[in-house]
């Protein structure tokens, strides 16, 4: 009997990527950082794989070097790499870096001549987000040397790529803007006599709504999952996964009993309360008191009072409620539960924090749809 538990529909995620790459002519980048956006990397990629995904993208080495250890050979790029890492296990692993700095590029080529081949790298420009990316005041000076440690056999350059600020508001000038800036970025990759295979820039909005940004590459992560960037809008993605726990407890209180810590909730009527063995230390956002939506005993409720670090309390009204009853939390929607949009908005969050949060240590992950 299990108490709570993150349930992954796999056959979902498949679904999923086989909907995005029908809509681009790009090889296909599904995102499985974060531990597959809380789904879990090593069973998200397999499935996306699956669903005929070219390429996995991750930020950290140690992600890529997971999923080589797992067995997955397909091409991986990592590109959240802080300075002294041991880039050389990742060019051996066959691993593609990603490089913003001069700095960046020297550690890749003393990685090359560690693992005795040349490190496979992309590029990276900011175009507007100023957060990665080397500004265009330096890419000129990026350029040139990596075409000179390309031409001295230390580096291959295998793509040039940057990443959206606003794509996920579709029409936003930003978008236009930034996309400027990065054929401007591409003239000087040919100016510099840089001929690499990808060129990529589009998140998972931009592969929905701006087919002009596909270029060879394109790198949905939320989207994988079903789950939209763009509010309001579905794209018929299905969402993967389901948060839920067994009722621990019930009680019937009097009315103006005050419910969890700092009493703020008290119950306006006699009333039956359920206690879920969820809480902040399991993913449940602590900004969900008072505010969460669960289904539960048949109906849609509110989390009632402030979240724990364990549970939570649900006042269910006179509505019978057990020991044992599944509340659940978010789902897919299909059935009238809660999804994970619903408690983003709840929480003034999105829904990528949502699902990243769970399937920690102590709520396991029970995957379908899995395949030998």
């Amino acid at each position: 009997m299990w108490q709570s538990e993150v349930r992954v529909d796999l056959d979902a995620i498949r679904e999923n990527v086989t909907r995005l790459r029908a809509g681009t002519g790009a090889e296909l980048m599904a995102v499985v950082k974060a531990d597959g956006y809380g789904h879990g990397m090593i069973p998200s990629a397999r499935a996306a794989l699956d669903a005929g995904a070219d390429w996995l993208g991750v930020c950290t080495l140690d992600e890529a070097l997971t999923l080589r250890r797992a067995g997955i050979d397909a091409p991986v790029l990592a590109w959240l790499l802080a300075p002294g890492l041991p880039l050389h296990e990742g060019v051996a692993a066959g691993v593609d870096l990603a490089a913003a700095s001069l700095t960046q590029l020297d550690e890749m080529v003393e990685a090359g001549r560690l693992a005795g081949c040349p490190a496979r790298l992309h590029l990276k420009v900011d175009t507007g987000l100023a957060r990665g990316g080397a500004t265009v005041a330096d890419w000129p000076a990026l350029l040139e040397a990596a075409a000179k440690a390309q031409a001295d056999g230390l580096v291959e350059v295998v793509g040039v790529w940057s990443h959206f600020v606003y794509a996920d508001l579709p029409g936003h000038p930003t978008t236009d803007r930034q996309l400027a800036v990065f054929h401007e970025a591409l003239d000087m990759v040919e100016r510099a006599g840089l001929r690499p295979r990808y060129r990529h820039l589009a998140n998972s909005a931009a592969t929905l709504t701006r087919p002009d940004t596909h270029f060879d590459l394109v790198r949905p992560g939320i989207a994988t999952y079903g789950l939209s960037p763009v509010a309001g809008e579905r794209f018929g993605l299905r969402p993967a996964m389901t948060a839920r726990a067994r009722v621990m407890l019930t009680k019937r209180v009097p009315a103006g009993s005050g419910v969890s810590y700092g009493h703020t909730y008290l119950t306006d009527a006699d009333a039956n309360l359920a206690v879920v063995p969820l809480g902040y230390a399991d993913g449940v956002p602590r900004h969900a008191s008072n505010t969460g939506p669960v289904q539960l005993a048949g109906r849609r409720r509110t989390v009632s009072g402030r979240v724990c670090m364990d549970q939570f309390v649900v006042d269910c009204g006179d509505d019978p409620v057990a020991a044992g009853d599944v509340a659940t939390l978010f789902g897919p929607g299909a059935d009238g539960e809660p999804t994970a949009d619903d408690w983003a908005e709840a929480v003034g969050t999105i829904n990528y924090e949502i699902v990243t949060r769970f399937g920690g240590v102590r709520v396991p992950r029970v995957y379908d749809g899995e395949r030998p």
